[in-house]
Formats: structure tokens, C-alpha cells, sequence
């Protein structure tokens, strides 16, 4: 685990970019700068509720990805894997169960991300979530896709799914209905005499370069709606976002006709970021002619998670925000950043108050420190903020991870793969840091040794102020640190994940006493990363 902060309330100040062991809970508490408040993160089927000194103030008997609700209740996965789940459930306080919804259709898979929303149209709360949607060789075929590249059976695609508190299907969007392709003048959604997919960004190619259908093509990971436009973005792992218009092909009442028009060409995308190559507006990332170096091109981002809108009242109100792993980009040295995008600039920096579409921004030359060994990057003018480490091994999480905007303008960031959660301010100065403690193979930990990625994961996290619904009025007295109060035994039916020729039993170290929690799918189980993101 690699660390560039200084290590407070455990040892002497110290500096640590870079380690083979190190301490685990609470690095360092700038009291002063840091947005205070507690923090809420789920970890190996538990979510644990921390407040600013890393004391717990409560949990939860489940933790994927869970988060408070404005009614006061948390809302989480129904099983312990973000990659795959069959719904939702949503609990109170005390953990007892007050809605579920489970997806029983044969062809849809939930996965990753979900948002409790008030669909003004409809005048109630709803449910939207991502979910892969099962595509048959002949329906792929049908759809201009390139015959020489398949078949295509197993081939999924993602959709976007909205239901009601009872539970019914009230809207749905799905990325085939918005496929263009430019190789089978007979299908119907042929580009045309003349032009190529290219020339349609506001759709998709069926046939993207080195990318034919398969299952789970796009790894949509994440997924947020936009109360004030009525507008949906969704992330897809590859290094794109796509903007989606809700609420103009809602009808409310009539789930038929939502799903019919969110089908057609009201439901194709409005705004689309962070590859333009892919719909032929840009340069591709390529190996260059001595092929020991390589370049970017004008993909932005790559392993991307947690595309959000950034709330109204907070710095950057109306922007979106994503967390760029850093992966794909093909950087002598990858580094995972935060970056916070205004699709509404055009090349003078002008906020239109519309889309626009980002080659038409234009992009600035970025360069690096000679000592990262990166070579400069073209970044787009649409890129506001952005924040990562000084030293690329400080910071870096090659799949899953979110970033969260605070009142105070900090900004809250999950590191995943390391289980590293930090608070930093606009100008990047560390003010909070905190090492999740909690592994399956290890038990909870007070010193994380060297270990693989994954052993302490921790999908997301977030702050929340003191005044908010779920806290107001409930007792958050500090209980002890996980590993002192809440501490966990090895689960010996965790797969040992450490490199061959270490210590391979299954010991907690600061452990011991505790209930085994949860099992959930073991990281080391899924698919490729390529994959699993």
C-alpha cells in the first residue's frame, strides 16, 4: 500500500510514499479543514459508520455499496458483490428490513449502481438501477452487427431500469435501442449513403473497433440522476459517460410508451465523454513506432467509476464528477485522479448553458514531471478540476473507487483497491485519511502487511453531515475502533490471495473474538479485470 500523507495519532510525523506494511484505521485528522461528519462504507458485507476520529458509531449486516436515503434509511445491494446482484434492500436504523426489490426477469442482470430518486412526473419515489440485458446472436445480427465477428450468443448490453416502490417496471432505456452501425446498408439503422458511424455521436457503433459484442460489452459501473434537467449519466468501464434525457421520455402512467420513447431518438445520447475516437471525433491511444513509448491520445480517462452529478448548493453544482482509475491509458506509470467535468464549455471557456460536444472544445497540452516517466497528455477543456497525487504511487486503484463533493468544497475519495479513504481540499492538501482494516483472509488488522489488491477493498464511501436525516436524533456515541470493538476472524473460506512463498495461514493480526461476517463472491473469483471493473 503506498501512502503520501503524514501519519498522525499512531506514530512520530513521518513521511511514507511508498511501504510494504503500514498501520490501518486513522492516518490523520486536520480538524480544522476537514468537513466534518461521519463516514458511511461497506466492506466484505458489513458497512461500518465512522465518525472523524475513526471511532464506530454504528453498523449495518450488509455492506456492498450502501447509502443513506433522505427518508433516513440505507439502501444496499441484496448481495455482497457490486458486480452482480439480484436487487435491492432497503433497512432502517436498527436493520430491519422496510422494502426490497428482488429482479426476477430471466434476461436482466443487476449490477454496480442504483439511485432512489423523486420522479417529479409521477409525484413518488422510484428506484433507478443499471442492469445487463441479454441480446440473442439473431437480434445482434438484425442489428447490423459484422457477421464475420461472431457469434454473438451470450452478448449482453446495459439498460437502465426504473420501478416504483411496488415494485413495477415504469421506464426503461437500453443502449441496443441506440446502436448505429455503417457495414449492412439493408438493416434499418444503417448509417446511411455516405457517412459512417462516425458521423452519429449521439449513438453507438455496434461494431466498435477491437470491441465486438460480448457479454457485459460496455460494464456500465456507474450510474446518477440529475433532479434539476431531468437527466440520467452512466459510466461504462472502457472511459466513457454517456448523458440520457429521463425525463423527457417519461410518461407518466404509462410504462409502455416511456419504454417506447426512451427507445427512440429522444432517448439518444445528449452529451458523451472521455474517448472520442470511439465515435471517430479523435485520436485512438496507440504504442508509437520505437514501441517503448506510447501515447493517450485524446481518451480522457480509463477503469472510470462513480460518474456523478455534483449536488445543487455544493462547489461545481451542475458538473459531473467522475474517478478516472487511470487504467487503458497506456502511461509508463498509470495514476488514478478525481476530475470534475463541465460539459457546457466550448473553446473559449464559455459556459453555453448546453452540450457541447467535447472535440469542440478542444484540449490543453498537459506535461508531467520528468521523474513519473509519463509523456504529456491532451486533457480536455472540459476538465475543470482535478485532483491526484504529487507521487503517481501515492494514489492509484485500478478498478472500482468514488469521489464525493463536500459542502465545504473538499472532496472526498475512495481508493479502492487499497481500502484507502481520504479527504482533500480544492487546492489537493490532505486533511483526512483513513486504511479500512477489514479483509476476509486476515481478519481485521491493526497493520496491513503486504498483501494483493482487493484484500481490504472498499467499493465507495461517503460523508455525511451530522444534520442528516439519518443521523438526526440517533445515538452516535463513539463504540471503538473496528479492530478494537469490532474485530473479525479470518473466514477460512476465503481464497489466501498473498503472492506464493509468503506466509500463507490465516492469521487476524489485531483480530480475534469477533462473528465472521457476510460472505460475499471472492475477488479473486470474477472475471477478468477487463471484465469486473
Amino acid at each position: 500500500m503506498a501512502l503520501a500523507t503524514l501519519f498522525a495519532l499512531r506514530a512520530a510525523p513521518v513521511r511514507a510514499y511508498e511501504r510494504l506494511q503500514g498501520p490501518t484505521e486513522l492516518l490523520y485528522w486536520d480538524s480544522t479543514n476537514a468537513f466534518n461528519g461521519y463516514t458511511l462504507f461497506g466492506t466484505h458485507g458489513t458497512t461500518y459508520l465512522i465518525d472523524m476520529s475513526g471511532q464506530v458509531v454504528h453498523t449495518w449486516r450488509q455492506g456492498t455499496n450502501p447509502r443513506f436515503l433522505d427518508n433516513g434509511n440505507l439502501l444496499d445491494a441484496s448481495k455482497d458483490d457490486p458486480s452482480g446482484f439480484q436487487g435491492f434492500v432497503e433497512v432502517d436504523w436498527d436493520g430491519n428490513k422496510v422494502w426490497e426489490y428482488t429482479e426476477k426477469r430471466e434476461d436482466y442482470a443487476p449490477h454496480h449502481d442504483w439511485v432512489r430518486t423523486f420522479n417529479k412526473k409521477l409525484n413518488a419515489w422510484t428506484t433507478m438501477y443499471i442492469a445487463n440485458k441479454s441480446i440473442s446472436h439473431e437480434q445482434a445480427i438484425a442489428a447490423g452487427a459484422d457477421p464475420r465477428k461472431g457469434p454473438y450468443d451470450g452478448g449482453q448490453m446495459d439498460a437502465v431500469v426504473e420501478v416504483d416502490m411496488q415494485g413495477n417496471v415504469i421506464w426503461e432505456w437500453w443502449f441496443f435501442d441506440h446502436v448505429i452501425q455503417d457495414i449492412d446498408p439493408t438493416k434499418p439503422n444503417y448509417a446511411g449513403q455516405g457517412k459512417t458511424a462516425a458521423d452519429y455521436r449521439n449513438k453507438i457503433d455496434i461494431n466498435m473497433p477491437g470491441r465486438p459484442l460480448k457479454r457485459d460489452w460496455l460494464h456500465c459501473n456507474s450510474m446518477d440522476y440529475n433532479a434539476e434537467s431531468g437527466h440520467i449519466v452512466i459510466n461504462s468501464v472502457q472511459g466513457e459517460l454517456y448523458v440520457i434525457d429521463h425525463d423527457g421520455t417519461f410518461v407518466p402512467g404509462d410504462a409502455k410508451a416511456s419504454i417506447v420513447l426512451a427507445a427512440g431518438p429522444k432517448g439518444d445520447f445528449l452529451y458523451r465523454f472521455g474517448d472520442p475516437a470511439r465515435y471517430g471525433q479523435g485520436d485512438p491511444p496507440k504504442v508509437l513506432e520505437n514501441w517503448d513509448n506510447a501515447t493517450s491520445g485524446h481518451k480522457q480517462m480509463g477503469g472510470s467509476h462513480d460518474a456523478h452529478w455534483i449536488r445543487p448548493g455544493l462547489p461545481g453544482a451542475g458538473h459531473i464528477m467522475v474517478f478516472n482509475n487511470g487504467q487503458y491509458l497506456f502511461q509508463r506509470t498509470p495514476h488514478s485522479s478525481i476530475i470534475e467535468i463541465n460539459p457546457f464549455l466550448d473553446a473559449s471557456g464559455r459556459d453555453t448553458g448546453n452540450y457541447v460536444n467535447p472535440p469542440d472544445a478542444a484540449y490543453v497540452r498537459e506535461e508531467y514531471d520528468h521523474d513519473t516517466h509519463n509523456p504529456p497528455r491532451q486533457i480536455s477543456r472540459h476538465v475543470v478540476w482535478t485532483y491526484r497525487s504529487i507521487n503517481n504511487h501515492g494514489f492509484f486503484s485500478q478498478i472500482g473507487s468514488s469521489g464525493q463533493r463536500l459542502p465545504n468544497g473538499n472532496t472526498l475519495i475512495c481508493s479502492d483497491t487499497e481500502g484507502h479513504l481520504f479527504e482533500v481540499t480544492a487546492t489537493g492538501k490532505l486533511v483526512w485519511e483513513y486504511i479500512n482494516p477489514v479483509t476476509k483472509e486476515l481478519g481485521t488488522v491493526k497493520v496491513m502487511p503486504d498483501v494483493l489488491p482487493m484484500v481490504n477493498s472498499a467499493f465507495r464511501a461517503y460523508r455525511y453531515a451530522p444534520d442528516h436525516p439519518a443521523l438526526k436524533g440517533k445515538d452516535l456515541k463513539p463504540l471503538g475502533t473496528i479492530t478494537d470493538a469490532f474485530p473479525r476472524q479470518p473466514d477460512p473460506r476465503a481464497k489466501d490471495r498473498r503472492p506464493p512463498g509468503q506466509d500463507g495461514k490465516k492469521k487476524g493480526k489485531g483480530g480475534g473474538g469477533g462473528k465472521k461476517g457476510k460472505r460475499g463472491d471472492d475477488p479473486s473469483d470474477r472475471p477478468p479485470p477487463q471484465e469486473s471493473n
